[in-house]
């Protein structure tokens, strides 16, 4: 008995140490809930990242605009979007990568007891307005998308909203955040805050100038909304290059330019000029030709076919100032608010100053951001080739033309004005699959998952095709 006793007392102890094991159930490594701020960083990144990438397999929009070409696999040139399942790619950065975080981030924020209620109305405008941006890549993207019904994990099959509709609310949603920031009060922190380090006045500068471009895509269809959201944007957008909404990356991985890795640590031999871009760069003695591009490896600017097989040695590629490692994604610039304030002045929109001057101003600025001076500008905008006087044209084309070379290295606004203002007019890349992309395709997890919902969608607009041009694309 004595010896059972023995056996039995350890095993008596170890159960009574043991007999709460609920302890073992606590995660020490990862927090139990996350902060508002990072989920508000994070989302940013994510936005910034798909943005910026060249990668085949997420964001094509440097071919589609004729910027860059490729000088072995010409799929993605050729617009062939499918084979990568590209379109799902860029939904699901978008919905799960940036809407899902900032949809929590503002629930934690919201339910935050302890938090100013000044800083806490910052804070959730702040938020709203990169849902806002996110929503107008989706919508500029695909057409009707899930909205009212998205981001609900409990449903798994949200219908496509009508996208005018969701439009008209994006408009509201950023007015009414407008209305709700204190530049008085503080938001999120410098460390939080990637675009402006917390600084609320900035954020009501990007704000008023995205209301200010939305409200621009919509001016053929609905003049009269899109000058009431200009004309209430002119004051408050922004007045210099010191207000661009910029993500700012670093030297250190893994927050480095998404370029950097795809062209510098990849070590890729892909991409190229396109001759579309470096012709006209080449014609109109254009400053920015050597800081968009080098050389070929004859010291001569040269541009590629797109859609045609090009030899890397004979082709200009991207410049280092492209793929540095801590060059910025640019969400919004001073730049792009000028040619938006020539545009309504032409509309005939209540917008301060002449057309001639925006104009002037945005060449100027994009030529100084990007490196040149005020002298190389001065000189690039007294050719009449350039000149807003003696350009060839009407506006659409003097300004659609010269908005398309500044929006260089932001493919996705290039691809949207260009199929809103149609200049300048590009030919279709050899051997294209299609006709000029006006959309994507919705992705295939959507039609195989959620075949109802998309079935609805795809006959409402049109047909999921390519070539359906979205609602605003009257012309």
């Amino acid at each position: 008995m004595k010896k059972l006793a023995y056996i039995l007392l350890p095993v008596l102890l170890l159960s009574a140490c043991t007999k709460d094991i609920s302890r073992f159930n606590e995660e020490t490594k990862r927090p139990a809930t996350v902060p508002a701020g990072p989920l508000f960083s994070n989302a940013v990144k994510s936005l910034a990242d798909v943005l910026a990438s060249g990668s085949v397999n997420t964001n094509i929009f440097r071919f589609t605009v004729k910027h860059w070409a490729m000088a072995v696999y010409q799929d993605e040139a050729q617009f062939d979007f499918t084979t990568r399942a590209i379109p799902q790619a860029w939904w699901a950065s978008m919905y799960r990568d940036v809407l899902v975080d900032l949809n929590e981030s503002n629930k934690i924020v919201a339910a935050n007891a302890l938090m100013a209620p000044a800083v806490k109305a910052n804070q959730q405008a702040t938020i709203d307005i990169m849902e806002v941006y996110t929503y107008y890549v989706l919508v500029n993207t695909f057409g009707d998308v899930p909205y009212s019904e998205a981001l609900d994990p409990n449903n798994l099959f949200p219908k496509y909203d009508d996208a005018k509709t969701i439009y008209t609310d994006l408009l509201k949603r950023l007015s009414e955040d407008i209305g709700k920031l204190d530049a008085a009060n503080g938001g999120f922190s410098s460390s939080e805050d990637l675009v402006y380090g917390g600084n609320v006045a900035k954020w009501l500068k990007f704000a008023n100038s995205l209301r200010m471009r939305m409200g621009m895509v919509i001016a053929d269809v609905d003049d009269a909304a899109a000058k009431a959201a200009v004309e209430a944007s002119d004051a408050g957008a922004m007045s210099s290059s010191a207000d661009d909404a910029k993500v700012k990356y670093m030297t250190a991985s893994p927050n480095t330019n998404p370029l950097y890795t795809d062209i510098v640590l990849g070590g890729r031999s892909d991409y190229v000029a396109a001759e579309d871009l470096m012709n006209v760069l080449v014609s109109l003695n254009d400053p920015r030709k050597s800081l968009y591009f080098g050389t070929n490896n004859a010291g001569a600017y040269q541009g590629g076919v797109v859609g045609k097989v090009n030899t890397f040695a004979d082709m200009s590629k991207p410049s280092d100032k492209v793929s540095a490692p801590d060059a910025p994604l640019v969400l919004m610039d001073y730049v792009q608010t000028e040619f938006l304030r020539a545009e309504a002045k032409e509309r005939g929109y209540n917008v301060a100053g002449t057309a001639e001057q925006h104009y002037n101003n945005a060449i100027t600025a994009s030529i100084i951001a990007w490196g040149g001076t005020a002298a190389d500008a001065a000189a690039y905008l007294a050719q009449p080739a350039v000149a807003y006087s003696t350009a060839a044209g009407n506006w659409k084309q003097k300004i659609g033309t010269q908005e398309w070379i500044a929006l260089y290295n932001r493919p996705f606004e290039g691809w949207l004005e260009l199929r809103r203002l149609d200049y300048p007019v590009l030919t279709l890349p050899v051997a294209a699959k299609s006709g000029f992309p006006n959309r994507f395709t919705y992705p295939g997890n959507e039609q195989q998952l959620n075949g109802t919902n998309y079935t609805s969608a795809a006959a409402k607009i049109g047909g999921d095709k390519v070539e359906t041009k979205l609602w605003w694309d009257k012309y």
